[in-house]
């Protein structure tokens, strides 16, 4: 599909760059940019709309299109604006991705895993070679963290707190994290690498922008004595519990 598109209407995905472009394809001009979003996945988007414009210059079967095929959804878009003027003859296509933030293993209610998604800074669930995409591209150089669900909590409103608080955390301690698991009763345990070892985080079922302050405090202070807990209770907001294993 992706060859058969390139040689039909002969334009390089490579148009499609972070920053903005432009060139032009019988008689119209076309604008684009793509931000943060994958270059090869955004290109196949541009290409498609680009080919359904040029039959009638319509943008309501353009945007017909996009929302019949769910073209947003299968291109990792978390927005996308689409204009045109007929004044200049030109197309502009702007285009948004999500910020990866977890890979989640969705389970069953008994247990058994049911599918693998990436939770995108939008709150929405993608496709896992999303990751695939943005590693092939440096967007993002690290592994994401995994982060269990049920399929009860992704119909919740789990993916959208969740996203919020991993927004919400410093670059530097998100990177450390290595994954989250939310219980049935909602308690959240993160378990952090941190010196080379596995800290278990637990931060109960509220108030967890709350006591994200306080972690950030004792993982900094941790770092600096480089003398790393086996575990990290936030249960209780106002009484923090910092166990070390006896272990040297």
């Amino acid at each position: 599909m992706w060859s058969t598109l390139l040689v039909s209407i002969l334009i390089p995905a490579s148009v499609f760059a972070a920053k903005p472009d432009s060139f032009t394809q019988k008689d119209v001009k076309y604008s684009s940019y793509i931000g943060e979003c994958p270059s090869k996945s955004a290109g196949m988007f541009g290409i498609l709309v680009m080919k359904e414009f040029e039959k009638n210059h319509s943008l309501k079967d353009v945007k017909e299109k996009i929302l019949k095929e769910k073209l947003d959804e299968k291109f990792f878009l978390s927005d996308y604006r689409i204009s045109y003027n007929p004044v200049v003859k030109t197309l502009r296509i702007r285009l948004d991705c999500p910020e990866p933030l977890a890979k989640v293993q969705v389970y069953k209610s008994n247990g058994e895993e049911h599918y693998s998604a990436i939770l995108g800074s939008n709150s929405k669930l993608y496709e896992p070679h999303y990751e695939n995409l943005m590693k092939a591209e440096k967007k993002i150089k690290t592994n994401l963290p995994l982060l269990a669900l049920t399929m009860d909590q992704i119909e919740s409103d789990a993916p959208t707190t969740l996203s919020r608080f991993i927004k919400a955390m410093d670059g530097d301690l998100r990177r450390t994290i290595s994954e989250m698991i939310l219980s049935k009763n909602d308690d959240l345990t993160i378990v952090f690498s941190l010196g080379g070892k596995a800290t278990s985080v637990f931060m109960g079922a509220d108030l967890w922008e709350e006591k994200l302050n306080k972690l950030t405090k004792i993982v900094g202070f941790v770092k600096e004595s480089k003398r790393y807990p086996s575990s990290i209770n936030l249960v209780n907001a106002k009484k923090v519990v910092v166990k070390f294993s006896d272990k040297i």
